[in-house]
């Protein structure tokens, strides 16, 4: 991912400090349910969910409303991510289902607060 190029200008922008740390996750979550899906299938649309989900990460890391040990855990799960998606798993031997299922929860939580 280019570093100047930005994906998401809105939520960049602080819309994505309004979300809770489980929307938060869950999007990421939603990127990394569409690498996996993409993966070794079409390389574009892979990549492309990958770029969006560290993206994601980053602006979560960038929330000064976690600190300490969330911090470290979105810190952890953004490696794991990337070790999984890009390294094959080879440090955590981590797999695409094991996340989807980390990420579900997370989901899950956020639509069960939400207000619609």
């Amino acid at each position: 991912m280019n570093q100047t190029t930005i994906i998401h200008k809105e939520l960049a922008a602080g819309r994505w400090r309004a979300f809770s740390l489980a929307e938060q996750l869950g999007n990421i979550g939603s990127e990394a349910s569409r690498a996996m899906r993409w993966k070794n299938k079409d390389e574009k649309l892979f990549q492309g969910a990958i770029d969006r989900a560290l993206e994601l990460f980053d602006l979560t890391l960038a929330d000064p409303r976690w600190r300490g040990g969330r911090l470290r855990e979105i810190a952890r799960a953004r490696e794991v991510f990337c070790d999984t998606f890009l390294n094959d798993g080879k440090e955590y031997q981590s797999t695409p289902q094991d996340l989807d299922r980390y990420f579900y929860y997370f989901a899950l939580i956020a639509r069960k607060n939400s207000k619609f």
